[in-house]
């Protein structure tokens, strides 16, 4: 039986999530005992609602295996406590920990917790007994929780985004500092290539410490690059590996998308089943328009910009490659190369539909929203593509 997905957000194992669990058979929400719990890095506070009461009895504990094997101990029946905290950076080891004791533990989404307006005290305290009350309601709503092999590999490819962000300062410096000293590249154009590389490692300057200086940036320049390709090459590795393979091969058929932005899709968005509709999955990446609608007056706004970020900038720079009229060639035509008709074919209507979408949209709003519309778009064609058994 597969349960109805109610968010963009959401769980994807049987028992109960925290929205509309009351519907299930078994024991009705008030005959459970709610555990909120405020995470942080040395402490957590804890609120107890248990089974037909209104308070909380709360205390805080340590951070630690011991302590929270101690706290649910005590309960003779875990299969009547429901546990929850905030998503964090503290990360999912609470929560399998939790889960190794065989007590159910969601992981909440922090940006969809209600907010009482007028409220102005904020404690730790007060944050875990509000969860325990929001859980026992159904009004907080859950985070997926990665397998340890999917977060590996998510963590690896967020751990490029970074590196690709530390490499780009550090060019910056170095442009900066070489602008400073007047010293500017002969050739045409100003952009960053193995000939401004090679000119750059034959500069020198007049005094020991600027000669130091410059050098100390290229060493930071270039221990950076060579970690970024050290990485492409690990994730072109995993990506030939199960479980990825199949996906990653399903969507580079895609325009637009080769093999690191189908992984990010992959680690980033994890089972694409949990999502009930291309529209769910749209809601995800936060590409969605937000609306602001009062009776017979609708609004609609900017992209909401909720979700995962990381999911929604791969398919705004793979949207860019929908400008172009349809056509299979180069790298593209090699990446379908042994794929089945069916995704052929799937791929070949995707670039249709997206390259008149964007056409139409960018002859009344402009490139950059018509790209944003396209990446939307693209999302639902992703999960139609992950979700059906399209040559399968």
């Amino acid at each position: 039986m597969r349960w109805p997905v109610r968010s963009a957000y959401s769980v994807d194992h049987p028992r109960e999530s925290a929205r509309g669990a009351d519907t299930r058979k078994g024991p009705a929400m008030y005959e459970f005992t709610h555990i909120g719990l405020d995470v942080h890095k040395d402490t957590i506070a804890v609120a107890v609602l248990r089974s037909g009461t209104t308070t909380c009895d709360e205390r805080v504990i340590p951070n630690t295996p011991e302590a929270v094997r101690k706290l649910l101990s005590g309960h003779p029946d875990p299969s009547l406590l429901r546990t929850c905290y905030e998503a964090g950076p503290t990360g999912y080891d609470t929560q399998r920990l939790i889960a190794s004791l065989g007590i159910a533990c969601d992981v909440i989404a922090p940006s969809l917790i209600p907010r009482r307006a007028g409220v102005r005290v904020k404690t730790d305290r007060s944050d875990a007994r509000n969860l325990a009350h929001l859980h026992r309601a159904g009004e907080l709503t859950c985070v997926r929780v990665p397998t340890p092999a999917e977060e590996a590999v998510r963590d690896l490819v967020r751990t490029r985004e970074e590196l690709k962000s530390d490499r780009r300062i550090a060019r910056q410096r170095i442009r900066s500092f070489l602008l400073r000293y007047g010293r500017r590249y002969p050739a045409p154009g100003a952009r960053w290539s193995w000939r401004f590389e090679v000119w750059m490692r034959a500069l020198r300057f007049d005094e020991p410490a600027s000669q130091a200086a410059f050098e100390h940036l290229l060493g930071a320049y270039f221990v950076r690059d060579s970690q970024l390709c050290a990485v492409d090459r690990q994730i072109a590795e995993l990506a030939t590996l199960d479980p990825l393979a199949g996906g990653v091969a399903r969507l580079r058929a895609f325009r637009g998308i080769d093999t690191l932005t189908a992984v990010t899709l992959l680690t980033e968005t994890g089972d694409f089943r949990r999502f009930g509709s291309a529209g769910f999955y749209m809601a995800f990446t936060g590409l969605t328009p937000s609306e602001h609608s009062s009776g017979a007056t609708i609004r609609h706004g900017s992209i909401t910009k909720t979700g995962n970020r990381h999911v929604r900038r791969v398919l705004v720079e793979a949207a860019w490659a929908y400008r172009y009229a349809p056509a299979v060639r180069g790298a593209h035509a090699k990446r379908l190369e042994g794929q089945p008709p069916e995704v052929a074919a799937y791929s070949w209507a995707a670039q249709c539909r997206l390259h008149a979408t964007y056409r139409k949209l960018a002859a009344r709003k402009g490139p950059n929203k018509a790209v944003v519309a396209v990446a939307r778009e693209l999302a639902g064609f992703v999960w139609g593509a992950m979700t059906q058994d399209i040559g399968a």
